[in-house]
């Protein structure tokens, strides 16, 4: 039988292919170093855990309204005016499985087919994923580390036409671990408004920032009411990754088809996995300082590893738990480097490439794994570049 041409449109996301590629050598016995995925290696609060097991042992295993608990979407309201100074509405707000499905229910409701979306270059994946499982162009702005991965606003501006209908920005930023400056943001953000068109900010990773420059979201500029589109879960800040579970926060007409897509896929989210999400928002917050702190501590940790290594460099990640290493010097097939790294070495990456042209010649490395893996495998990765396995 013939499959759909949709379905030759399916990309999916390429570091769990990785992840299963180096599973399989670990089953052979193959000592493996992950740092191919972006999954913190912290267990779930265990207040959250016990929590979810509580409401599952005193029946809510129903359905639940398919726009989220009125008791979660407060919550994350208090969250916003505590991070961003300001009260979205209720009706603002929509409870998803994770963020993945938030960048699909946004583009789905704000684009048609041939439409084009702007999104950098390296970006995550799954942006150019939904882009072309949604028959809409992707349209690409640079970002480069001569420029510390901030984005060229006269570039972008020449990037817009009659059919754009988004841009999306991420910081703090997968894969590059770069900071938006809030001017580059506030440029990006008057571009949007300017050309009437939406700026979904990608702020998963907004908790886990190392500098003094604070992070900036562009939803303090309009509350989320005409311009902005705010993409947020709790996976990575809560090590919460496999309990799927996040809002999204826009203008209240989108939001509500947002929510038709969600009734029409999913239905509703769990209800035991959103009072769980509620206790993590409401309670002290003092889990996530202190990831916060033990991955500055990686963060310093792998990025002096890596300094010390001959003809490789990287810039030091501001955010997020990604460094992004340069490998151009010894080769641009960064693909290749990094599927002999893992079969020679067992140390799993991601290549850049798989981010964009941009990421070419690049090595995305997570460093929200153990301190023990970042000494041990980045000690192969160095044995690996001095004997040249990777010719």
């Amino acid at each position: 039988m013939k499959l759909s041409k949709n379905s030759e449109n399916l990309m999916g996301q390429q570091m769990f292919q990785i992840l299963d590629a180096a599973n399989k050598l670990k089953s052979k016995g193959k000592k493996i170093y992950h740092f191919e995925i972006g999954d913190p290696k912290y267990n779930t609060p265990k207040k959250v855990v016990d929590t979810c097991i509580k409401s599952l042992r005193s029946g809510v295993t129903h359905y639940s309204g398919s726009g989220g608990l009125i008791e979660f979407k407060k919550a994350a309201i208090k969250r916003f005016k505590f991070s961003r100074k300001f009260e979205p509405d209720l009706d603002q707000i929509l409870v998803t499985q994770g963020a993945n499905v938030q960048i699909f229910y946004s583009l789905y409701c704000i684009a048609d087919p041939g439409d084009e979306i702007i999104i950098g270059d390296p970006s995550f994946v799954s942006y150019l994923s939904i882009i072309k499982m949604l028959n809409l162009k992707p349209v690409f702005y640079n970002l480069n580390e001569s420029n510390d991965f901030q984005v060229n606003t006269r570039e972008l501006k020449k990037k817009i036409s009659k059919r754009t209908k988004a841009i999306i920005i991420n910081s703090p930023n997968n894969p590059t671990g770069s900071l938006l400056s809030k001017e580059n943001i506030t440029d990006i953000f008057n571009i949007a408004k300017k050309n009437n068109i939406f700026l979904i900010s990608d702020e998963v990773y907004g908790r886990l920032v190392y500098e003094k420059s604070r992070f900036f979201s562009p939803s303090v500029l309009d509350k989320c009411k005409s311009t902005t589109i705010v993409i947020h879960s709790l996976s990575k800040s809560y090590a919460m990754t496999g309990w799927r579970i996040g809002a999204v926060t826009g203008p209240s007409k989108l939001i509500k088809k947002m929510q038709l897509v969600l009734e029409t896929t999913t239905s509703c989210v769990s209800p035991f996995i959103q009072i769980a999400a509620i206790k993590a928002l409401n309670s002290s917050q003092i889990e996530i300082k202190n990831i916060v702190e033990d991955l500055r501590y990686k963060r310093d940790f792998i990025y002096s590893q890596i300094s010390r290594i001959h003809n490789i460099d990287c810039l030091k990640p501001k955010g997020a738990f990604y460094i992004f290493v340069n490998i151009k010097k010894i080769t641009k097939d960064d693909v290749k480097f990094s599927k002999k790294l893992l079969n020679k070495r067992g140390v799993a990456t991601c290549p850049g490439s798989f981010f964009g042209k941009n990421g070419q010649g690049y090595l995305r490395f997570s460093f929200a794994t153990s301190s023990n893996t970042i000494k041990l495998g980045i000690a192969e990765l160095k044995k690996f570049i001095l004997n040249k396995e990777y010719l």
